[in-house]
């Protein structure tokens, strides 16, 4: 990973987009492949248990880096305890015009408006078949999407043949509703909108699962740092009452914390990055508190270092992802994170991660804040 150190200075230099195209070309050889490899194998396991699942660490990659899953196996060999891909639509698409991706380098942030660019479901499908032939060093999610131009009925089935293509591949699957770059697309998040969407994925996973056998693959909805409280509220109850397995947060936002000068703050788009990091806090609380635990949450937005990650589960997060963190820092983010965790999670005398987690909630209500 000192490569990383050497080459981070070139890619900063690049547009955005164009460093991420390099990245992700060189993630798919055979040389990366191994190399990852041998580093993912010095992060300690601190294994925790969701939705059915056993992760053995609870960060993971944030979907974004790999949206056709082209270099699957260079990131999940990184020490992620799950690797997230996608968005990805039924139907190819090149997204929005470029420039669409602006880095504020000072704050570690991002503002993108890229519209869900992708090679499509059928070409996805065949290289996650592909990857699978091997075994992999994390958990798989697929993170999928409507087109852009899909009508709203059609929308729906979008996300039912991203349903369909993965149920028997992926660990898990996020639907994602609440990307800021595909106009109408955040309206499946209103009560309305979001039942009717969640009936048909609901009932399409009943009919799946008794095509492979049994078979629940768990499925989060992931939502915005934006949604309005009584909206939130109005969401959590249909996804408790249809029994949803997870919820993610966040997405980006199309906010802008006061304080923000760097110019591309002015650019339409989702931040993400250290900024977002307190909006994607107070979404976990908040929903934290109106499941009262009952539902999986994967805490996404501003995660680069332990301290972040800490935060995240203090208000209510079962499980962490990062993204824009491995742009600035480098793979060796996930060393040091995975490692700070396990260092705060020793503090306490409990039979796993998830109970120290438990525990220092239960401390923060009593003394306030601990990191």
């Amino acid at each position: 990973m000192p490569l990383y150190r050497l080459i981070r200075p070139l890619l900063m230099l690049l547009d955005e987009e164009k460093a991420s195209r390099y990245v992700l070309k060189a993630s798919q050889n055979q040389v990366a492949k191994r190399t990852s490899r041998i580093y993912g194998q010095r992060v300690p396991k601190l294994p925790v248990n969701i939705f059915g699942k056993t992760f053995t660490n609870p960060v993971g990659l944030a979907p974004g880096l790999d949206k056709d899953g082209l270099a699957l196996t260079t990131f999940s060999n990184f020490g992620f305890g799950f690797t997230e891909v996608g968005t990805v639509t039924p139907e190819p698409q090149s997204g929005n015009p470029r420039p669409r991706v602006f880095r504020i380098i000072e704050d570690e942030a991002i503002v993108n408006r890229l519209g869900f660019n992708n090679n499509g479901l059928q070409q996805f499908e065949a290289s996650l078949r592909e990857t699978l032939e091997s075994p992999l060093s994390s958990l798989i999610g697929v993170n999928i999407g409507a087109n852009q131009f899909s009508a709203k009925d059609d929308a729906i089935e979008d996300y039912v043949r991203g349903l369909e293509a993965f149920y028997s591949l992926a660990d898990y699957i996020v639907i994602n509703i609440s990307s800021p770059n595909t106009k109408g697309l955040r309206d499946f998040q209103l009560k309305g909108e979001f039942e009717n969407l969640l009936r048909v994925i609901m009932n399409k996973r009943h009919t799946l699962a008794l095509k492979y056998d049994g078979r629940k693959t768990p499925i989060s909805i992931k939502v915005a740092p934006d949604l309005e409280e009584r909206h939130l509220r109005a969401l959590v109850g249909v996804a408790i009452q249809y029994e949803i397995d997870a919820i993610t947060a966040t997405n980006s936002t199309v906010m802008r914390p006061s304080g923000l000068t760097h110019k591309n703050y002015d650019q339409i788009g989702g931040l993400s990055g250290k900024p977002l990091a307190p909006l994607s806090n107070r979404m976990i609380k908040n929903i934290s508190e109106i499941t009262q635990g009952s539902i999986p949450i994967i805490g996404v937005g501003g995660i680069s270092n332990a301290d972040d990650a800490w935060q995240k589960f203090l208000v209510g997060a079962d499980l962490v992802q990062l993204c824009s963190a491995l742009v600035y820092r480098g793979p060796t983010v996930v060393k040091e994170i995975v490692v700070g965790l396990a260092d705060r999670a020793k503090k306490y005398d409990a039979a796993n991660f998830s109970s120290a987690v438990k525990l220092a909630r239960e401390q923060q209500k009593r003394t306030g804040p601990y990191i």
